[in-house]
C-alpha cells in the first residue's frame, strides 16, 4: 500500500518530543500517512492518536489516559497549541501540524488506490452511514467495510460487528478521552490492522459540520473559526491559556545546562 521501509521491517521510529509527558512523533503529514500505510501492510495491530492541548492537559492528571496516548504507534500533533507548546519548551516539532482530518483524507486516498477497507465507528445514529456514502463517492476505490454509531453501552456487540468485517482501518470517533482509552483497552480483541482516534471527523465527512476556510487552516486558527460557530466551546478553549502559561513556567524553571 505504501512505500516499504528499507530495512524490510516496521518503519523507522521518529524522534519523540515530550510535552507534559505526552510523547509526540516528530513527523510531517506526508510521512505520517506513509507510516500508517506501512503499519497496515505489516499486518500487526496498532493505533494512532492525535492529541490537542486539551487532551495533554487532561493526561497530566489522568495516568490511564497518558498510558493510552503514549501506547499509540503514532502520536500526531493535531493542534496549533501543540506546535506552540513544543516551541516554548525549546523542542520544536519540525514536522509541523498533522490535523486528524487531513491525515485521514490523505490516508483514504492511498487506500482507495488498492481497495483498502475502512470501518467507521462513532457519532450519533445515522451519521456514520451518511459519512460512508460521502466517502465512497469521493474515493471510489475505498471499501467501507461497515459502520456503527458511538451510542453503545457494551463493547462486545460492536467489537463482534467490527471483527466480522476484518477491516484494514478502524476509525474510532468517540471523542476524547473515551476513544483513546477504548483503543488501548480493546486493541487486542479487534480483528483490525490499524485504528485511528479522530474525534468529530465523521460529522465532517458526513457534511454535518463545515471545516474552517482554507485561510484559517493555513494560519493554524481553525480553533477560532470553530469558536465563532460554536460559542459553547469557550469553556474548553479556556484551558489553552492555562496550558501555554504552564509551559512558559516549566521553561523558566528549567535549570540551564552547564
Amino acid at each position: 500500500m505504501g512505500d516499504k521501509p528499507e530495512s524490510g521491517g516496521r518503519y523507522e521510529k521518529n524522534m519523540k518530543i515530550d510535552i507534559f509527558g505526552v510523547e509526540f512523533n516528530d513527523v510531517a503529514a506526508e510521512r505520517a500517512v506513509a507510516q500508517a500505510c506501512e503499519l497496515i501492510d505489516s499486518g500487526s495491530k496498532a493505533y494512532i492518536v492525535t492529541p490537542n492541548p486539551e487532551i495533554i492537559w487532561m493526561a497530566r492528571r489522568d495516568s490511564a489516559l497518558l498510558r493510552a496516548v503514549n501506547g499509540a504507534e503514532l502520536v500526531l500533533s493535531d493542534g496549533i497549541g501543540v506546535i506552540m507548546g513544543a516551541r516554548i519548551l525549546g523542542t520544536p516539532l519540525r514536522g509541523g501540524r498533522v490535523p486528524g482530518i487531513d491525515f485521514a483524507t490523505a490516508l483514504f486516498e492511498k487506500m482507495a488506490q488498492t481497495g483498502g477497507s475502512v470501518f467507521l465507528m462513532g457519532a450519533k445514529p445515522g451519521v456514520a452511514e451518511l459519512a460512508a456514502n460521502k466517502l465512497m463517492e469521493k474515493y471510489p476505490g475505498l471499501d467501507i467495510a461497515g459502520v456503527a454509531d458511538g451510542y453503545f453501552t457494551e463493547d462486545e456487540p460492536v467489537i463482534e460487528k467490527i471483527n466480522s468485517t476484518h477491516p484494514d482501518l478502524l476509525l474510532v470517533c468517540l471523542g476524547s478521552p473515551k476513544q483513546e482509552l477504548w483503543m488501548a483497552e480493546n486493541l487486542g480483541r479487534l480483528s483490525v490492522k490499524l485504528c485511528a482516534g479522530l474525534g468529530g471527523s465523521l460529522d465532517v465527512f458526513a457534511g454535518n459540520v463545515k471545516r474552517a476556510p482554507a485561510l484559517f487552516r493555513k494560519l493554524g486558527m481553525e480553533w477560532l473559526y470553530r469558536l465563532f460557530r460554536e460559542p459553547r466551546r469557550i469553556t474548553r478553549m479556556a484551558k489553552l491559556p492555562l496550558f501555554i502559561l504552564a509551559l512558559v513556567w516549566k521553561r523558566l524553571r528549567r535549570k540551564p545546562v552547564g
